[in-house]
């Protein structure tokens, strides 16, 4: 980034100006079929003018809310701020989504610029003193407010509170500082972790490097080979859907090694991306943040505002799955030790080998090869099954639109529509790993749904990270791929089938150990015998999945769970650890309190943690997930115990209990607080058990 380009935002360069000369974000609309962003016309000179245009206009709309001579009421003061800021969130919402999903250096320049300023801006609205008078002011009683505004102006409260509002002059000027210096740190988290993922290749070279490859694989390896310039017939990448089939099937125990260190050992490899440094100073600034807030920890100010409550709750349940996944875990090892004895090696079981022998023993067990699986699971076929799985719960039906702007040739769109014909909203499906493209899953929206600035219909969006079959032959999914699929699909069903009022609660703007229960939920279904006879249907043939088959595949769905439940958990508890520890007040060495957290717990050195800290971009590329990587696990219990209401209805599809699901949990946003939704579909709330049954550590 040039010197002039950072002072044109903070200066407020205005769009249409300069080098931005018929900026698209002008436009009040986006001239395009359904409001879609106009992605062909839109260039990264046009991202610097527009920031700076929306800030500005924001700040004179907050201005104006602040200036109002009138007695604080909620239409003046909440809904005005919910109306406001709406040319701000249009040009973000554009951006970021494409900063994860099709980013390039000329975006990640403006991106370390913007944050940073982004974050001043935020601070200076949460920490405005008359505001936060005005906030305060509000009487629901007085105005007789409905419950959805009661529950926005408690909403606004908490943020504001959460973030300042109430400290003194010099502690929020301290917020404000920290705040921005955590959005710049973060930003150079995550675009570290891009580098090393795009940095790294695993040349495979000949047959011998080859070894143990199934067609589907070699395929992907050549496809992704192409794609980095065709120097090698076959590479490995970091992408999960390529490198981890790549440490099941190679037999090349050294070439294995090689992949599984590069993956552990993102934002950890020294130079200009390692992250270790950047960790300690995100943990300090956290720490320093609680304490300002009055709390003691980051930790507890996390999950002072979640279901959970506070980290002890967290801490109980993961100690409450730890000791029955580390025993069963246990027994999984000394399975995969005799079998290497069994193939005459004499090396001790180590983390790169897992996979390799975990496959084997899940053949031995269950007559289960993924190469046989795979051919069932086409992309297409998978996303189908999602989709019917959601016109069989709730009614909606999915048209391809083809016409349409996209960001990226690979992106496809489909409008939805309620089962009265209505239109729902926009879905975005986004499935292939590329080098511009961040690592994992994710669900994101472009637009949000709310009624307050008119009937706006979302625009959802799902990134995925599939490796590709070779140009114009179908990609093949593993089951593990298709559960990602229908997850991320249960996240995007929760944006569409939003029915709120107000912005603020919108879709998944809910409380972050809850987020992850409709995303958890809608998995059931992929694992119904019901749905996998209808859609996993062999590519060729279009045969469905013989039943002997899908039995075993059923039958080994808790295979592995002692190592699966014990990498999640491992980082749920170092995540919990270091944001409950002052560790970063003198200088924090990430890696040895890793290695000493893991230790204390007793971590089996043949696994790792599913996210090592240098490039776990849940906790640190933003705070989104920090203190809060327990919430999978605690959605868990929830969505184990509510795929049970259908059992107990005995049609998994029951409408009347579809109807109450989307009613209380995917259509109700952030109406009320997460225990009364959760107590309003199911009538109480759960327990550990359904979780403990589901993952095979409980009888």
């Amino acid at each position: 980034m040039t010197a002039d380009t950072a002072r044109d935002l903070s200066e407020g360069t205005e769009p249409g100006h300069g080098n931005a000369a018929a900026n698209p974000f002008d436009a009040a609309e986006w001239a395009t079929p359904f409001g879609l962003p106009d992605f062909a016309a839109i260039r990264p000179e046009h991202y610097v003018p527009a920031f700076a245009h929306a800030l500005k206009r924001h700040e004179a709309e907050i201005a104006a809310i602040t200036g109002n001579a009138e007695a604080p009421t909620f239409a003046n003061t909440v809904a005005a701020m919910e109306r406001a800021g709406g040319a701000l969130d249009r040009v973000a919402n554009v951006f970021f989504n494409l900063t994860g999903s099709n980013t390039s250096p000329e975006l990640q320049a403006i991106e370390r610029a913007v944050a940073p300023q982004l974050a001043r801006h935020s601070s200076a609205i949460t920490l405005d003193p008359q505001l936060w008078d005005r906030l305060s002011a509000i009487d629901p009683d007085a105005e007789a407010l409905g419950d959805e505004e009661r529950r926005v102006l408690d909403r606004y409260r908490s943020r504001f509170r959460r973030a300042g509002a109430g400290l003194a002059p010099e502690a929020k000027a301290r917020i404000a500082e920290i705040a921005i210096r955590l959005a710049e740190l973060g930003t150079q988290f995550a675009q570290n972790v891009l580098a090393d993922e795009r940095d790294f290749v695993l040349p495979l070279d000949g047959a011998d490097d080859l070894a143990g490859l199934p067609p589907f694989l070699r395929d992907a390896a050549a496809e992704a080979a192409q794609e980095r310039g065709g120097a090698h017939g076959h590479v490995v990448t970091l992408s999960r859907s390529l490198i981890e089939p790549f440490l099941v099937f190679s037999t090349r125990r050294d070439l294995r090694a090689l992949a599984y260190a590069a993956w552990t050992r993102r934002g950890e490899t020294g130079g200009e991306t390692d992250n270790r440094a950047v960790i300690a100073e995100i943990v300090r600034l956290r720490a320093e943040r609680a304490r300002l807030l009055g709390f003691e920890s980051f930790a507890h100010l996390k999950l002072d505002d979640t279901m959970a409550g506070s980290p002890d709750a967290a801490m109980e349940l993961l100690r409450n799955v730890w000791k029955p996944a580390l025993q069963r875990a246990a027994e999984e090892r000394e399975a995969l030790q005799a079998l290497v004895r069994a193939e005459g090696h004499d090396f001790a079981l180590e983390a790169h080998d897992w996979r390799h022998y975990s496959e084997k023993q899940r053949r031995a067990e269950h007559d289960l090869d993924e190469s046989e699986i795979k051919p069932y699971l086409p992309l297409e076929g998978m996303i189908q099954a999602a989709f019917d799985t959601a016109s069989r719960l709730f009614g909606l039906g999915f048209e391809e639109l083809r016409d349409v702007p996209r960001y990226h040739p690979d992106v496809r769109t489909w409008l939805v529509r309620d089962a009265d014909g209505s239109e729902v909203g926009l879905f975005l499906g986004d499935y292939f790993a590329r080098p511009s493209k961040r690592s994992g899953a994710w669900m994101s929206a472009f637009r949000s749904q709310e009624r307050l600035n008119g009937d706006i219909k979302p625009i959802i969006v799902n990134v995925m990270n599939f490796a590709r079959a070779p140009r114009g032959e179908p990609t093949l999914l593993s089951f593990d791929d298709a559960r990602t699929l229908f997850h991320e699909f249960g996240h995007a069903l929760h944006g569409l089938l939003s029915d709120v009022t107000y912005p603020l609660l919108s879709g998944t703007a809910v409380s972050r150990d809850f987020v992850e229960l409709p995303s958890q939920l809608y998995e059931h279904w992929l694992q119904q015998p019901e749905v996998l006879r209808a859609h996993a249907r062999h590519v060729t043939t279009g045969e469905p999945m013989p039943d002997a088959l899908l039995e075993r595949l059923l039958a080994a769905a808790t295979f592995n769970q002692g190592f699966a439940t014990v990498e999640y958990a491992a980082s749920a508890i170092v995540d919990m650890t270091l944001h409950l520890s002052a560790a970063g007040e003198d200088g924090l060495d990430v890696v040895a309190f890793e290695a000493d957290a893991l230790r204390r717990i007793a971590m089996p050195a043949e696994i790792a943690a599913r996210h090592r800290a240098p490039h776990f971009a849940h906790i640190f590329s933003g705070d989104g997930y920090a203190a809060g990587y327990y919430s999978y696990l605690w959605s868990e219990v929830l969505d184990a115990d509510a795929f049970d209401a259908f059992r107990e209805a005995g049609d998994i599809f029951h409408p009347q209990t579809a109807q109450r699901l989307r009613r209380t949990i995917y259509g109700a946003g952030n109406l009320r607080d997460p225990r009364e939704a959760y107590t309003a579909f199911r009538g109480r709330l759960p327990s550990i058990e359904p979780l403990l049954k589901k993952r095979g550590l409980a009888a």
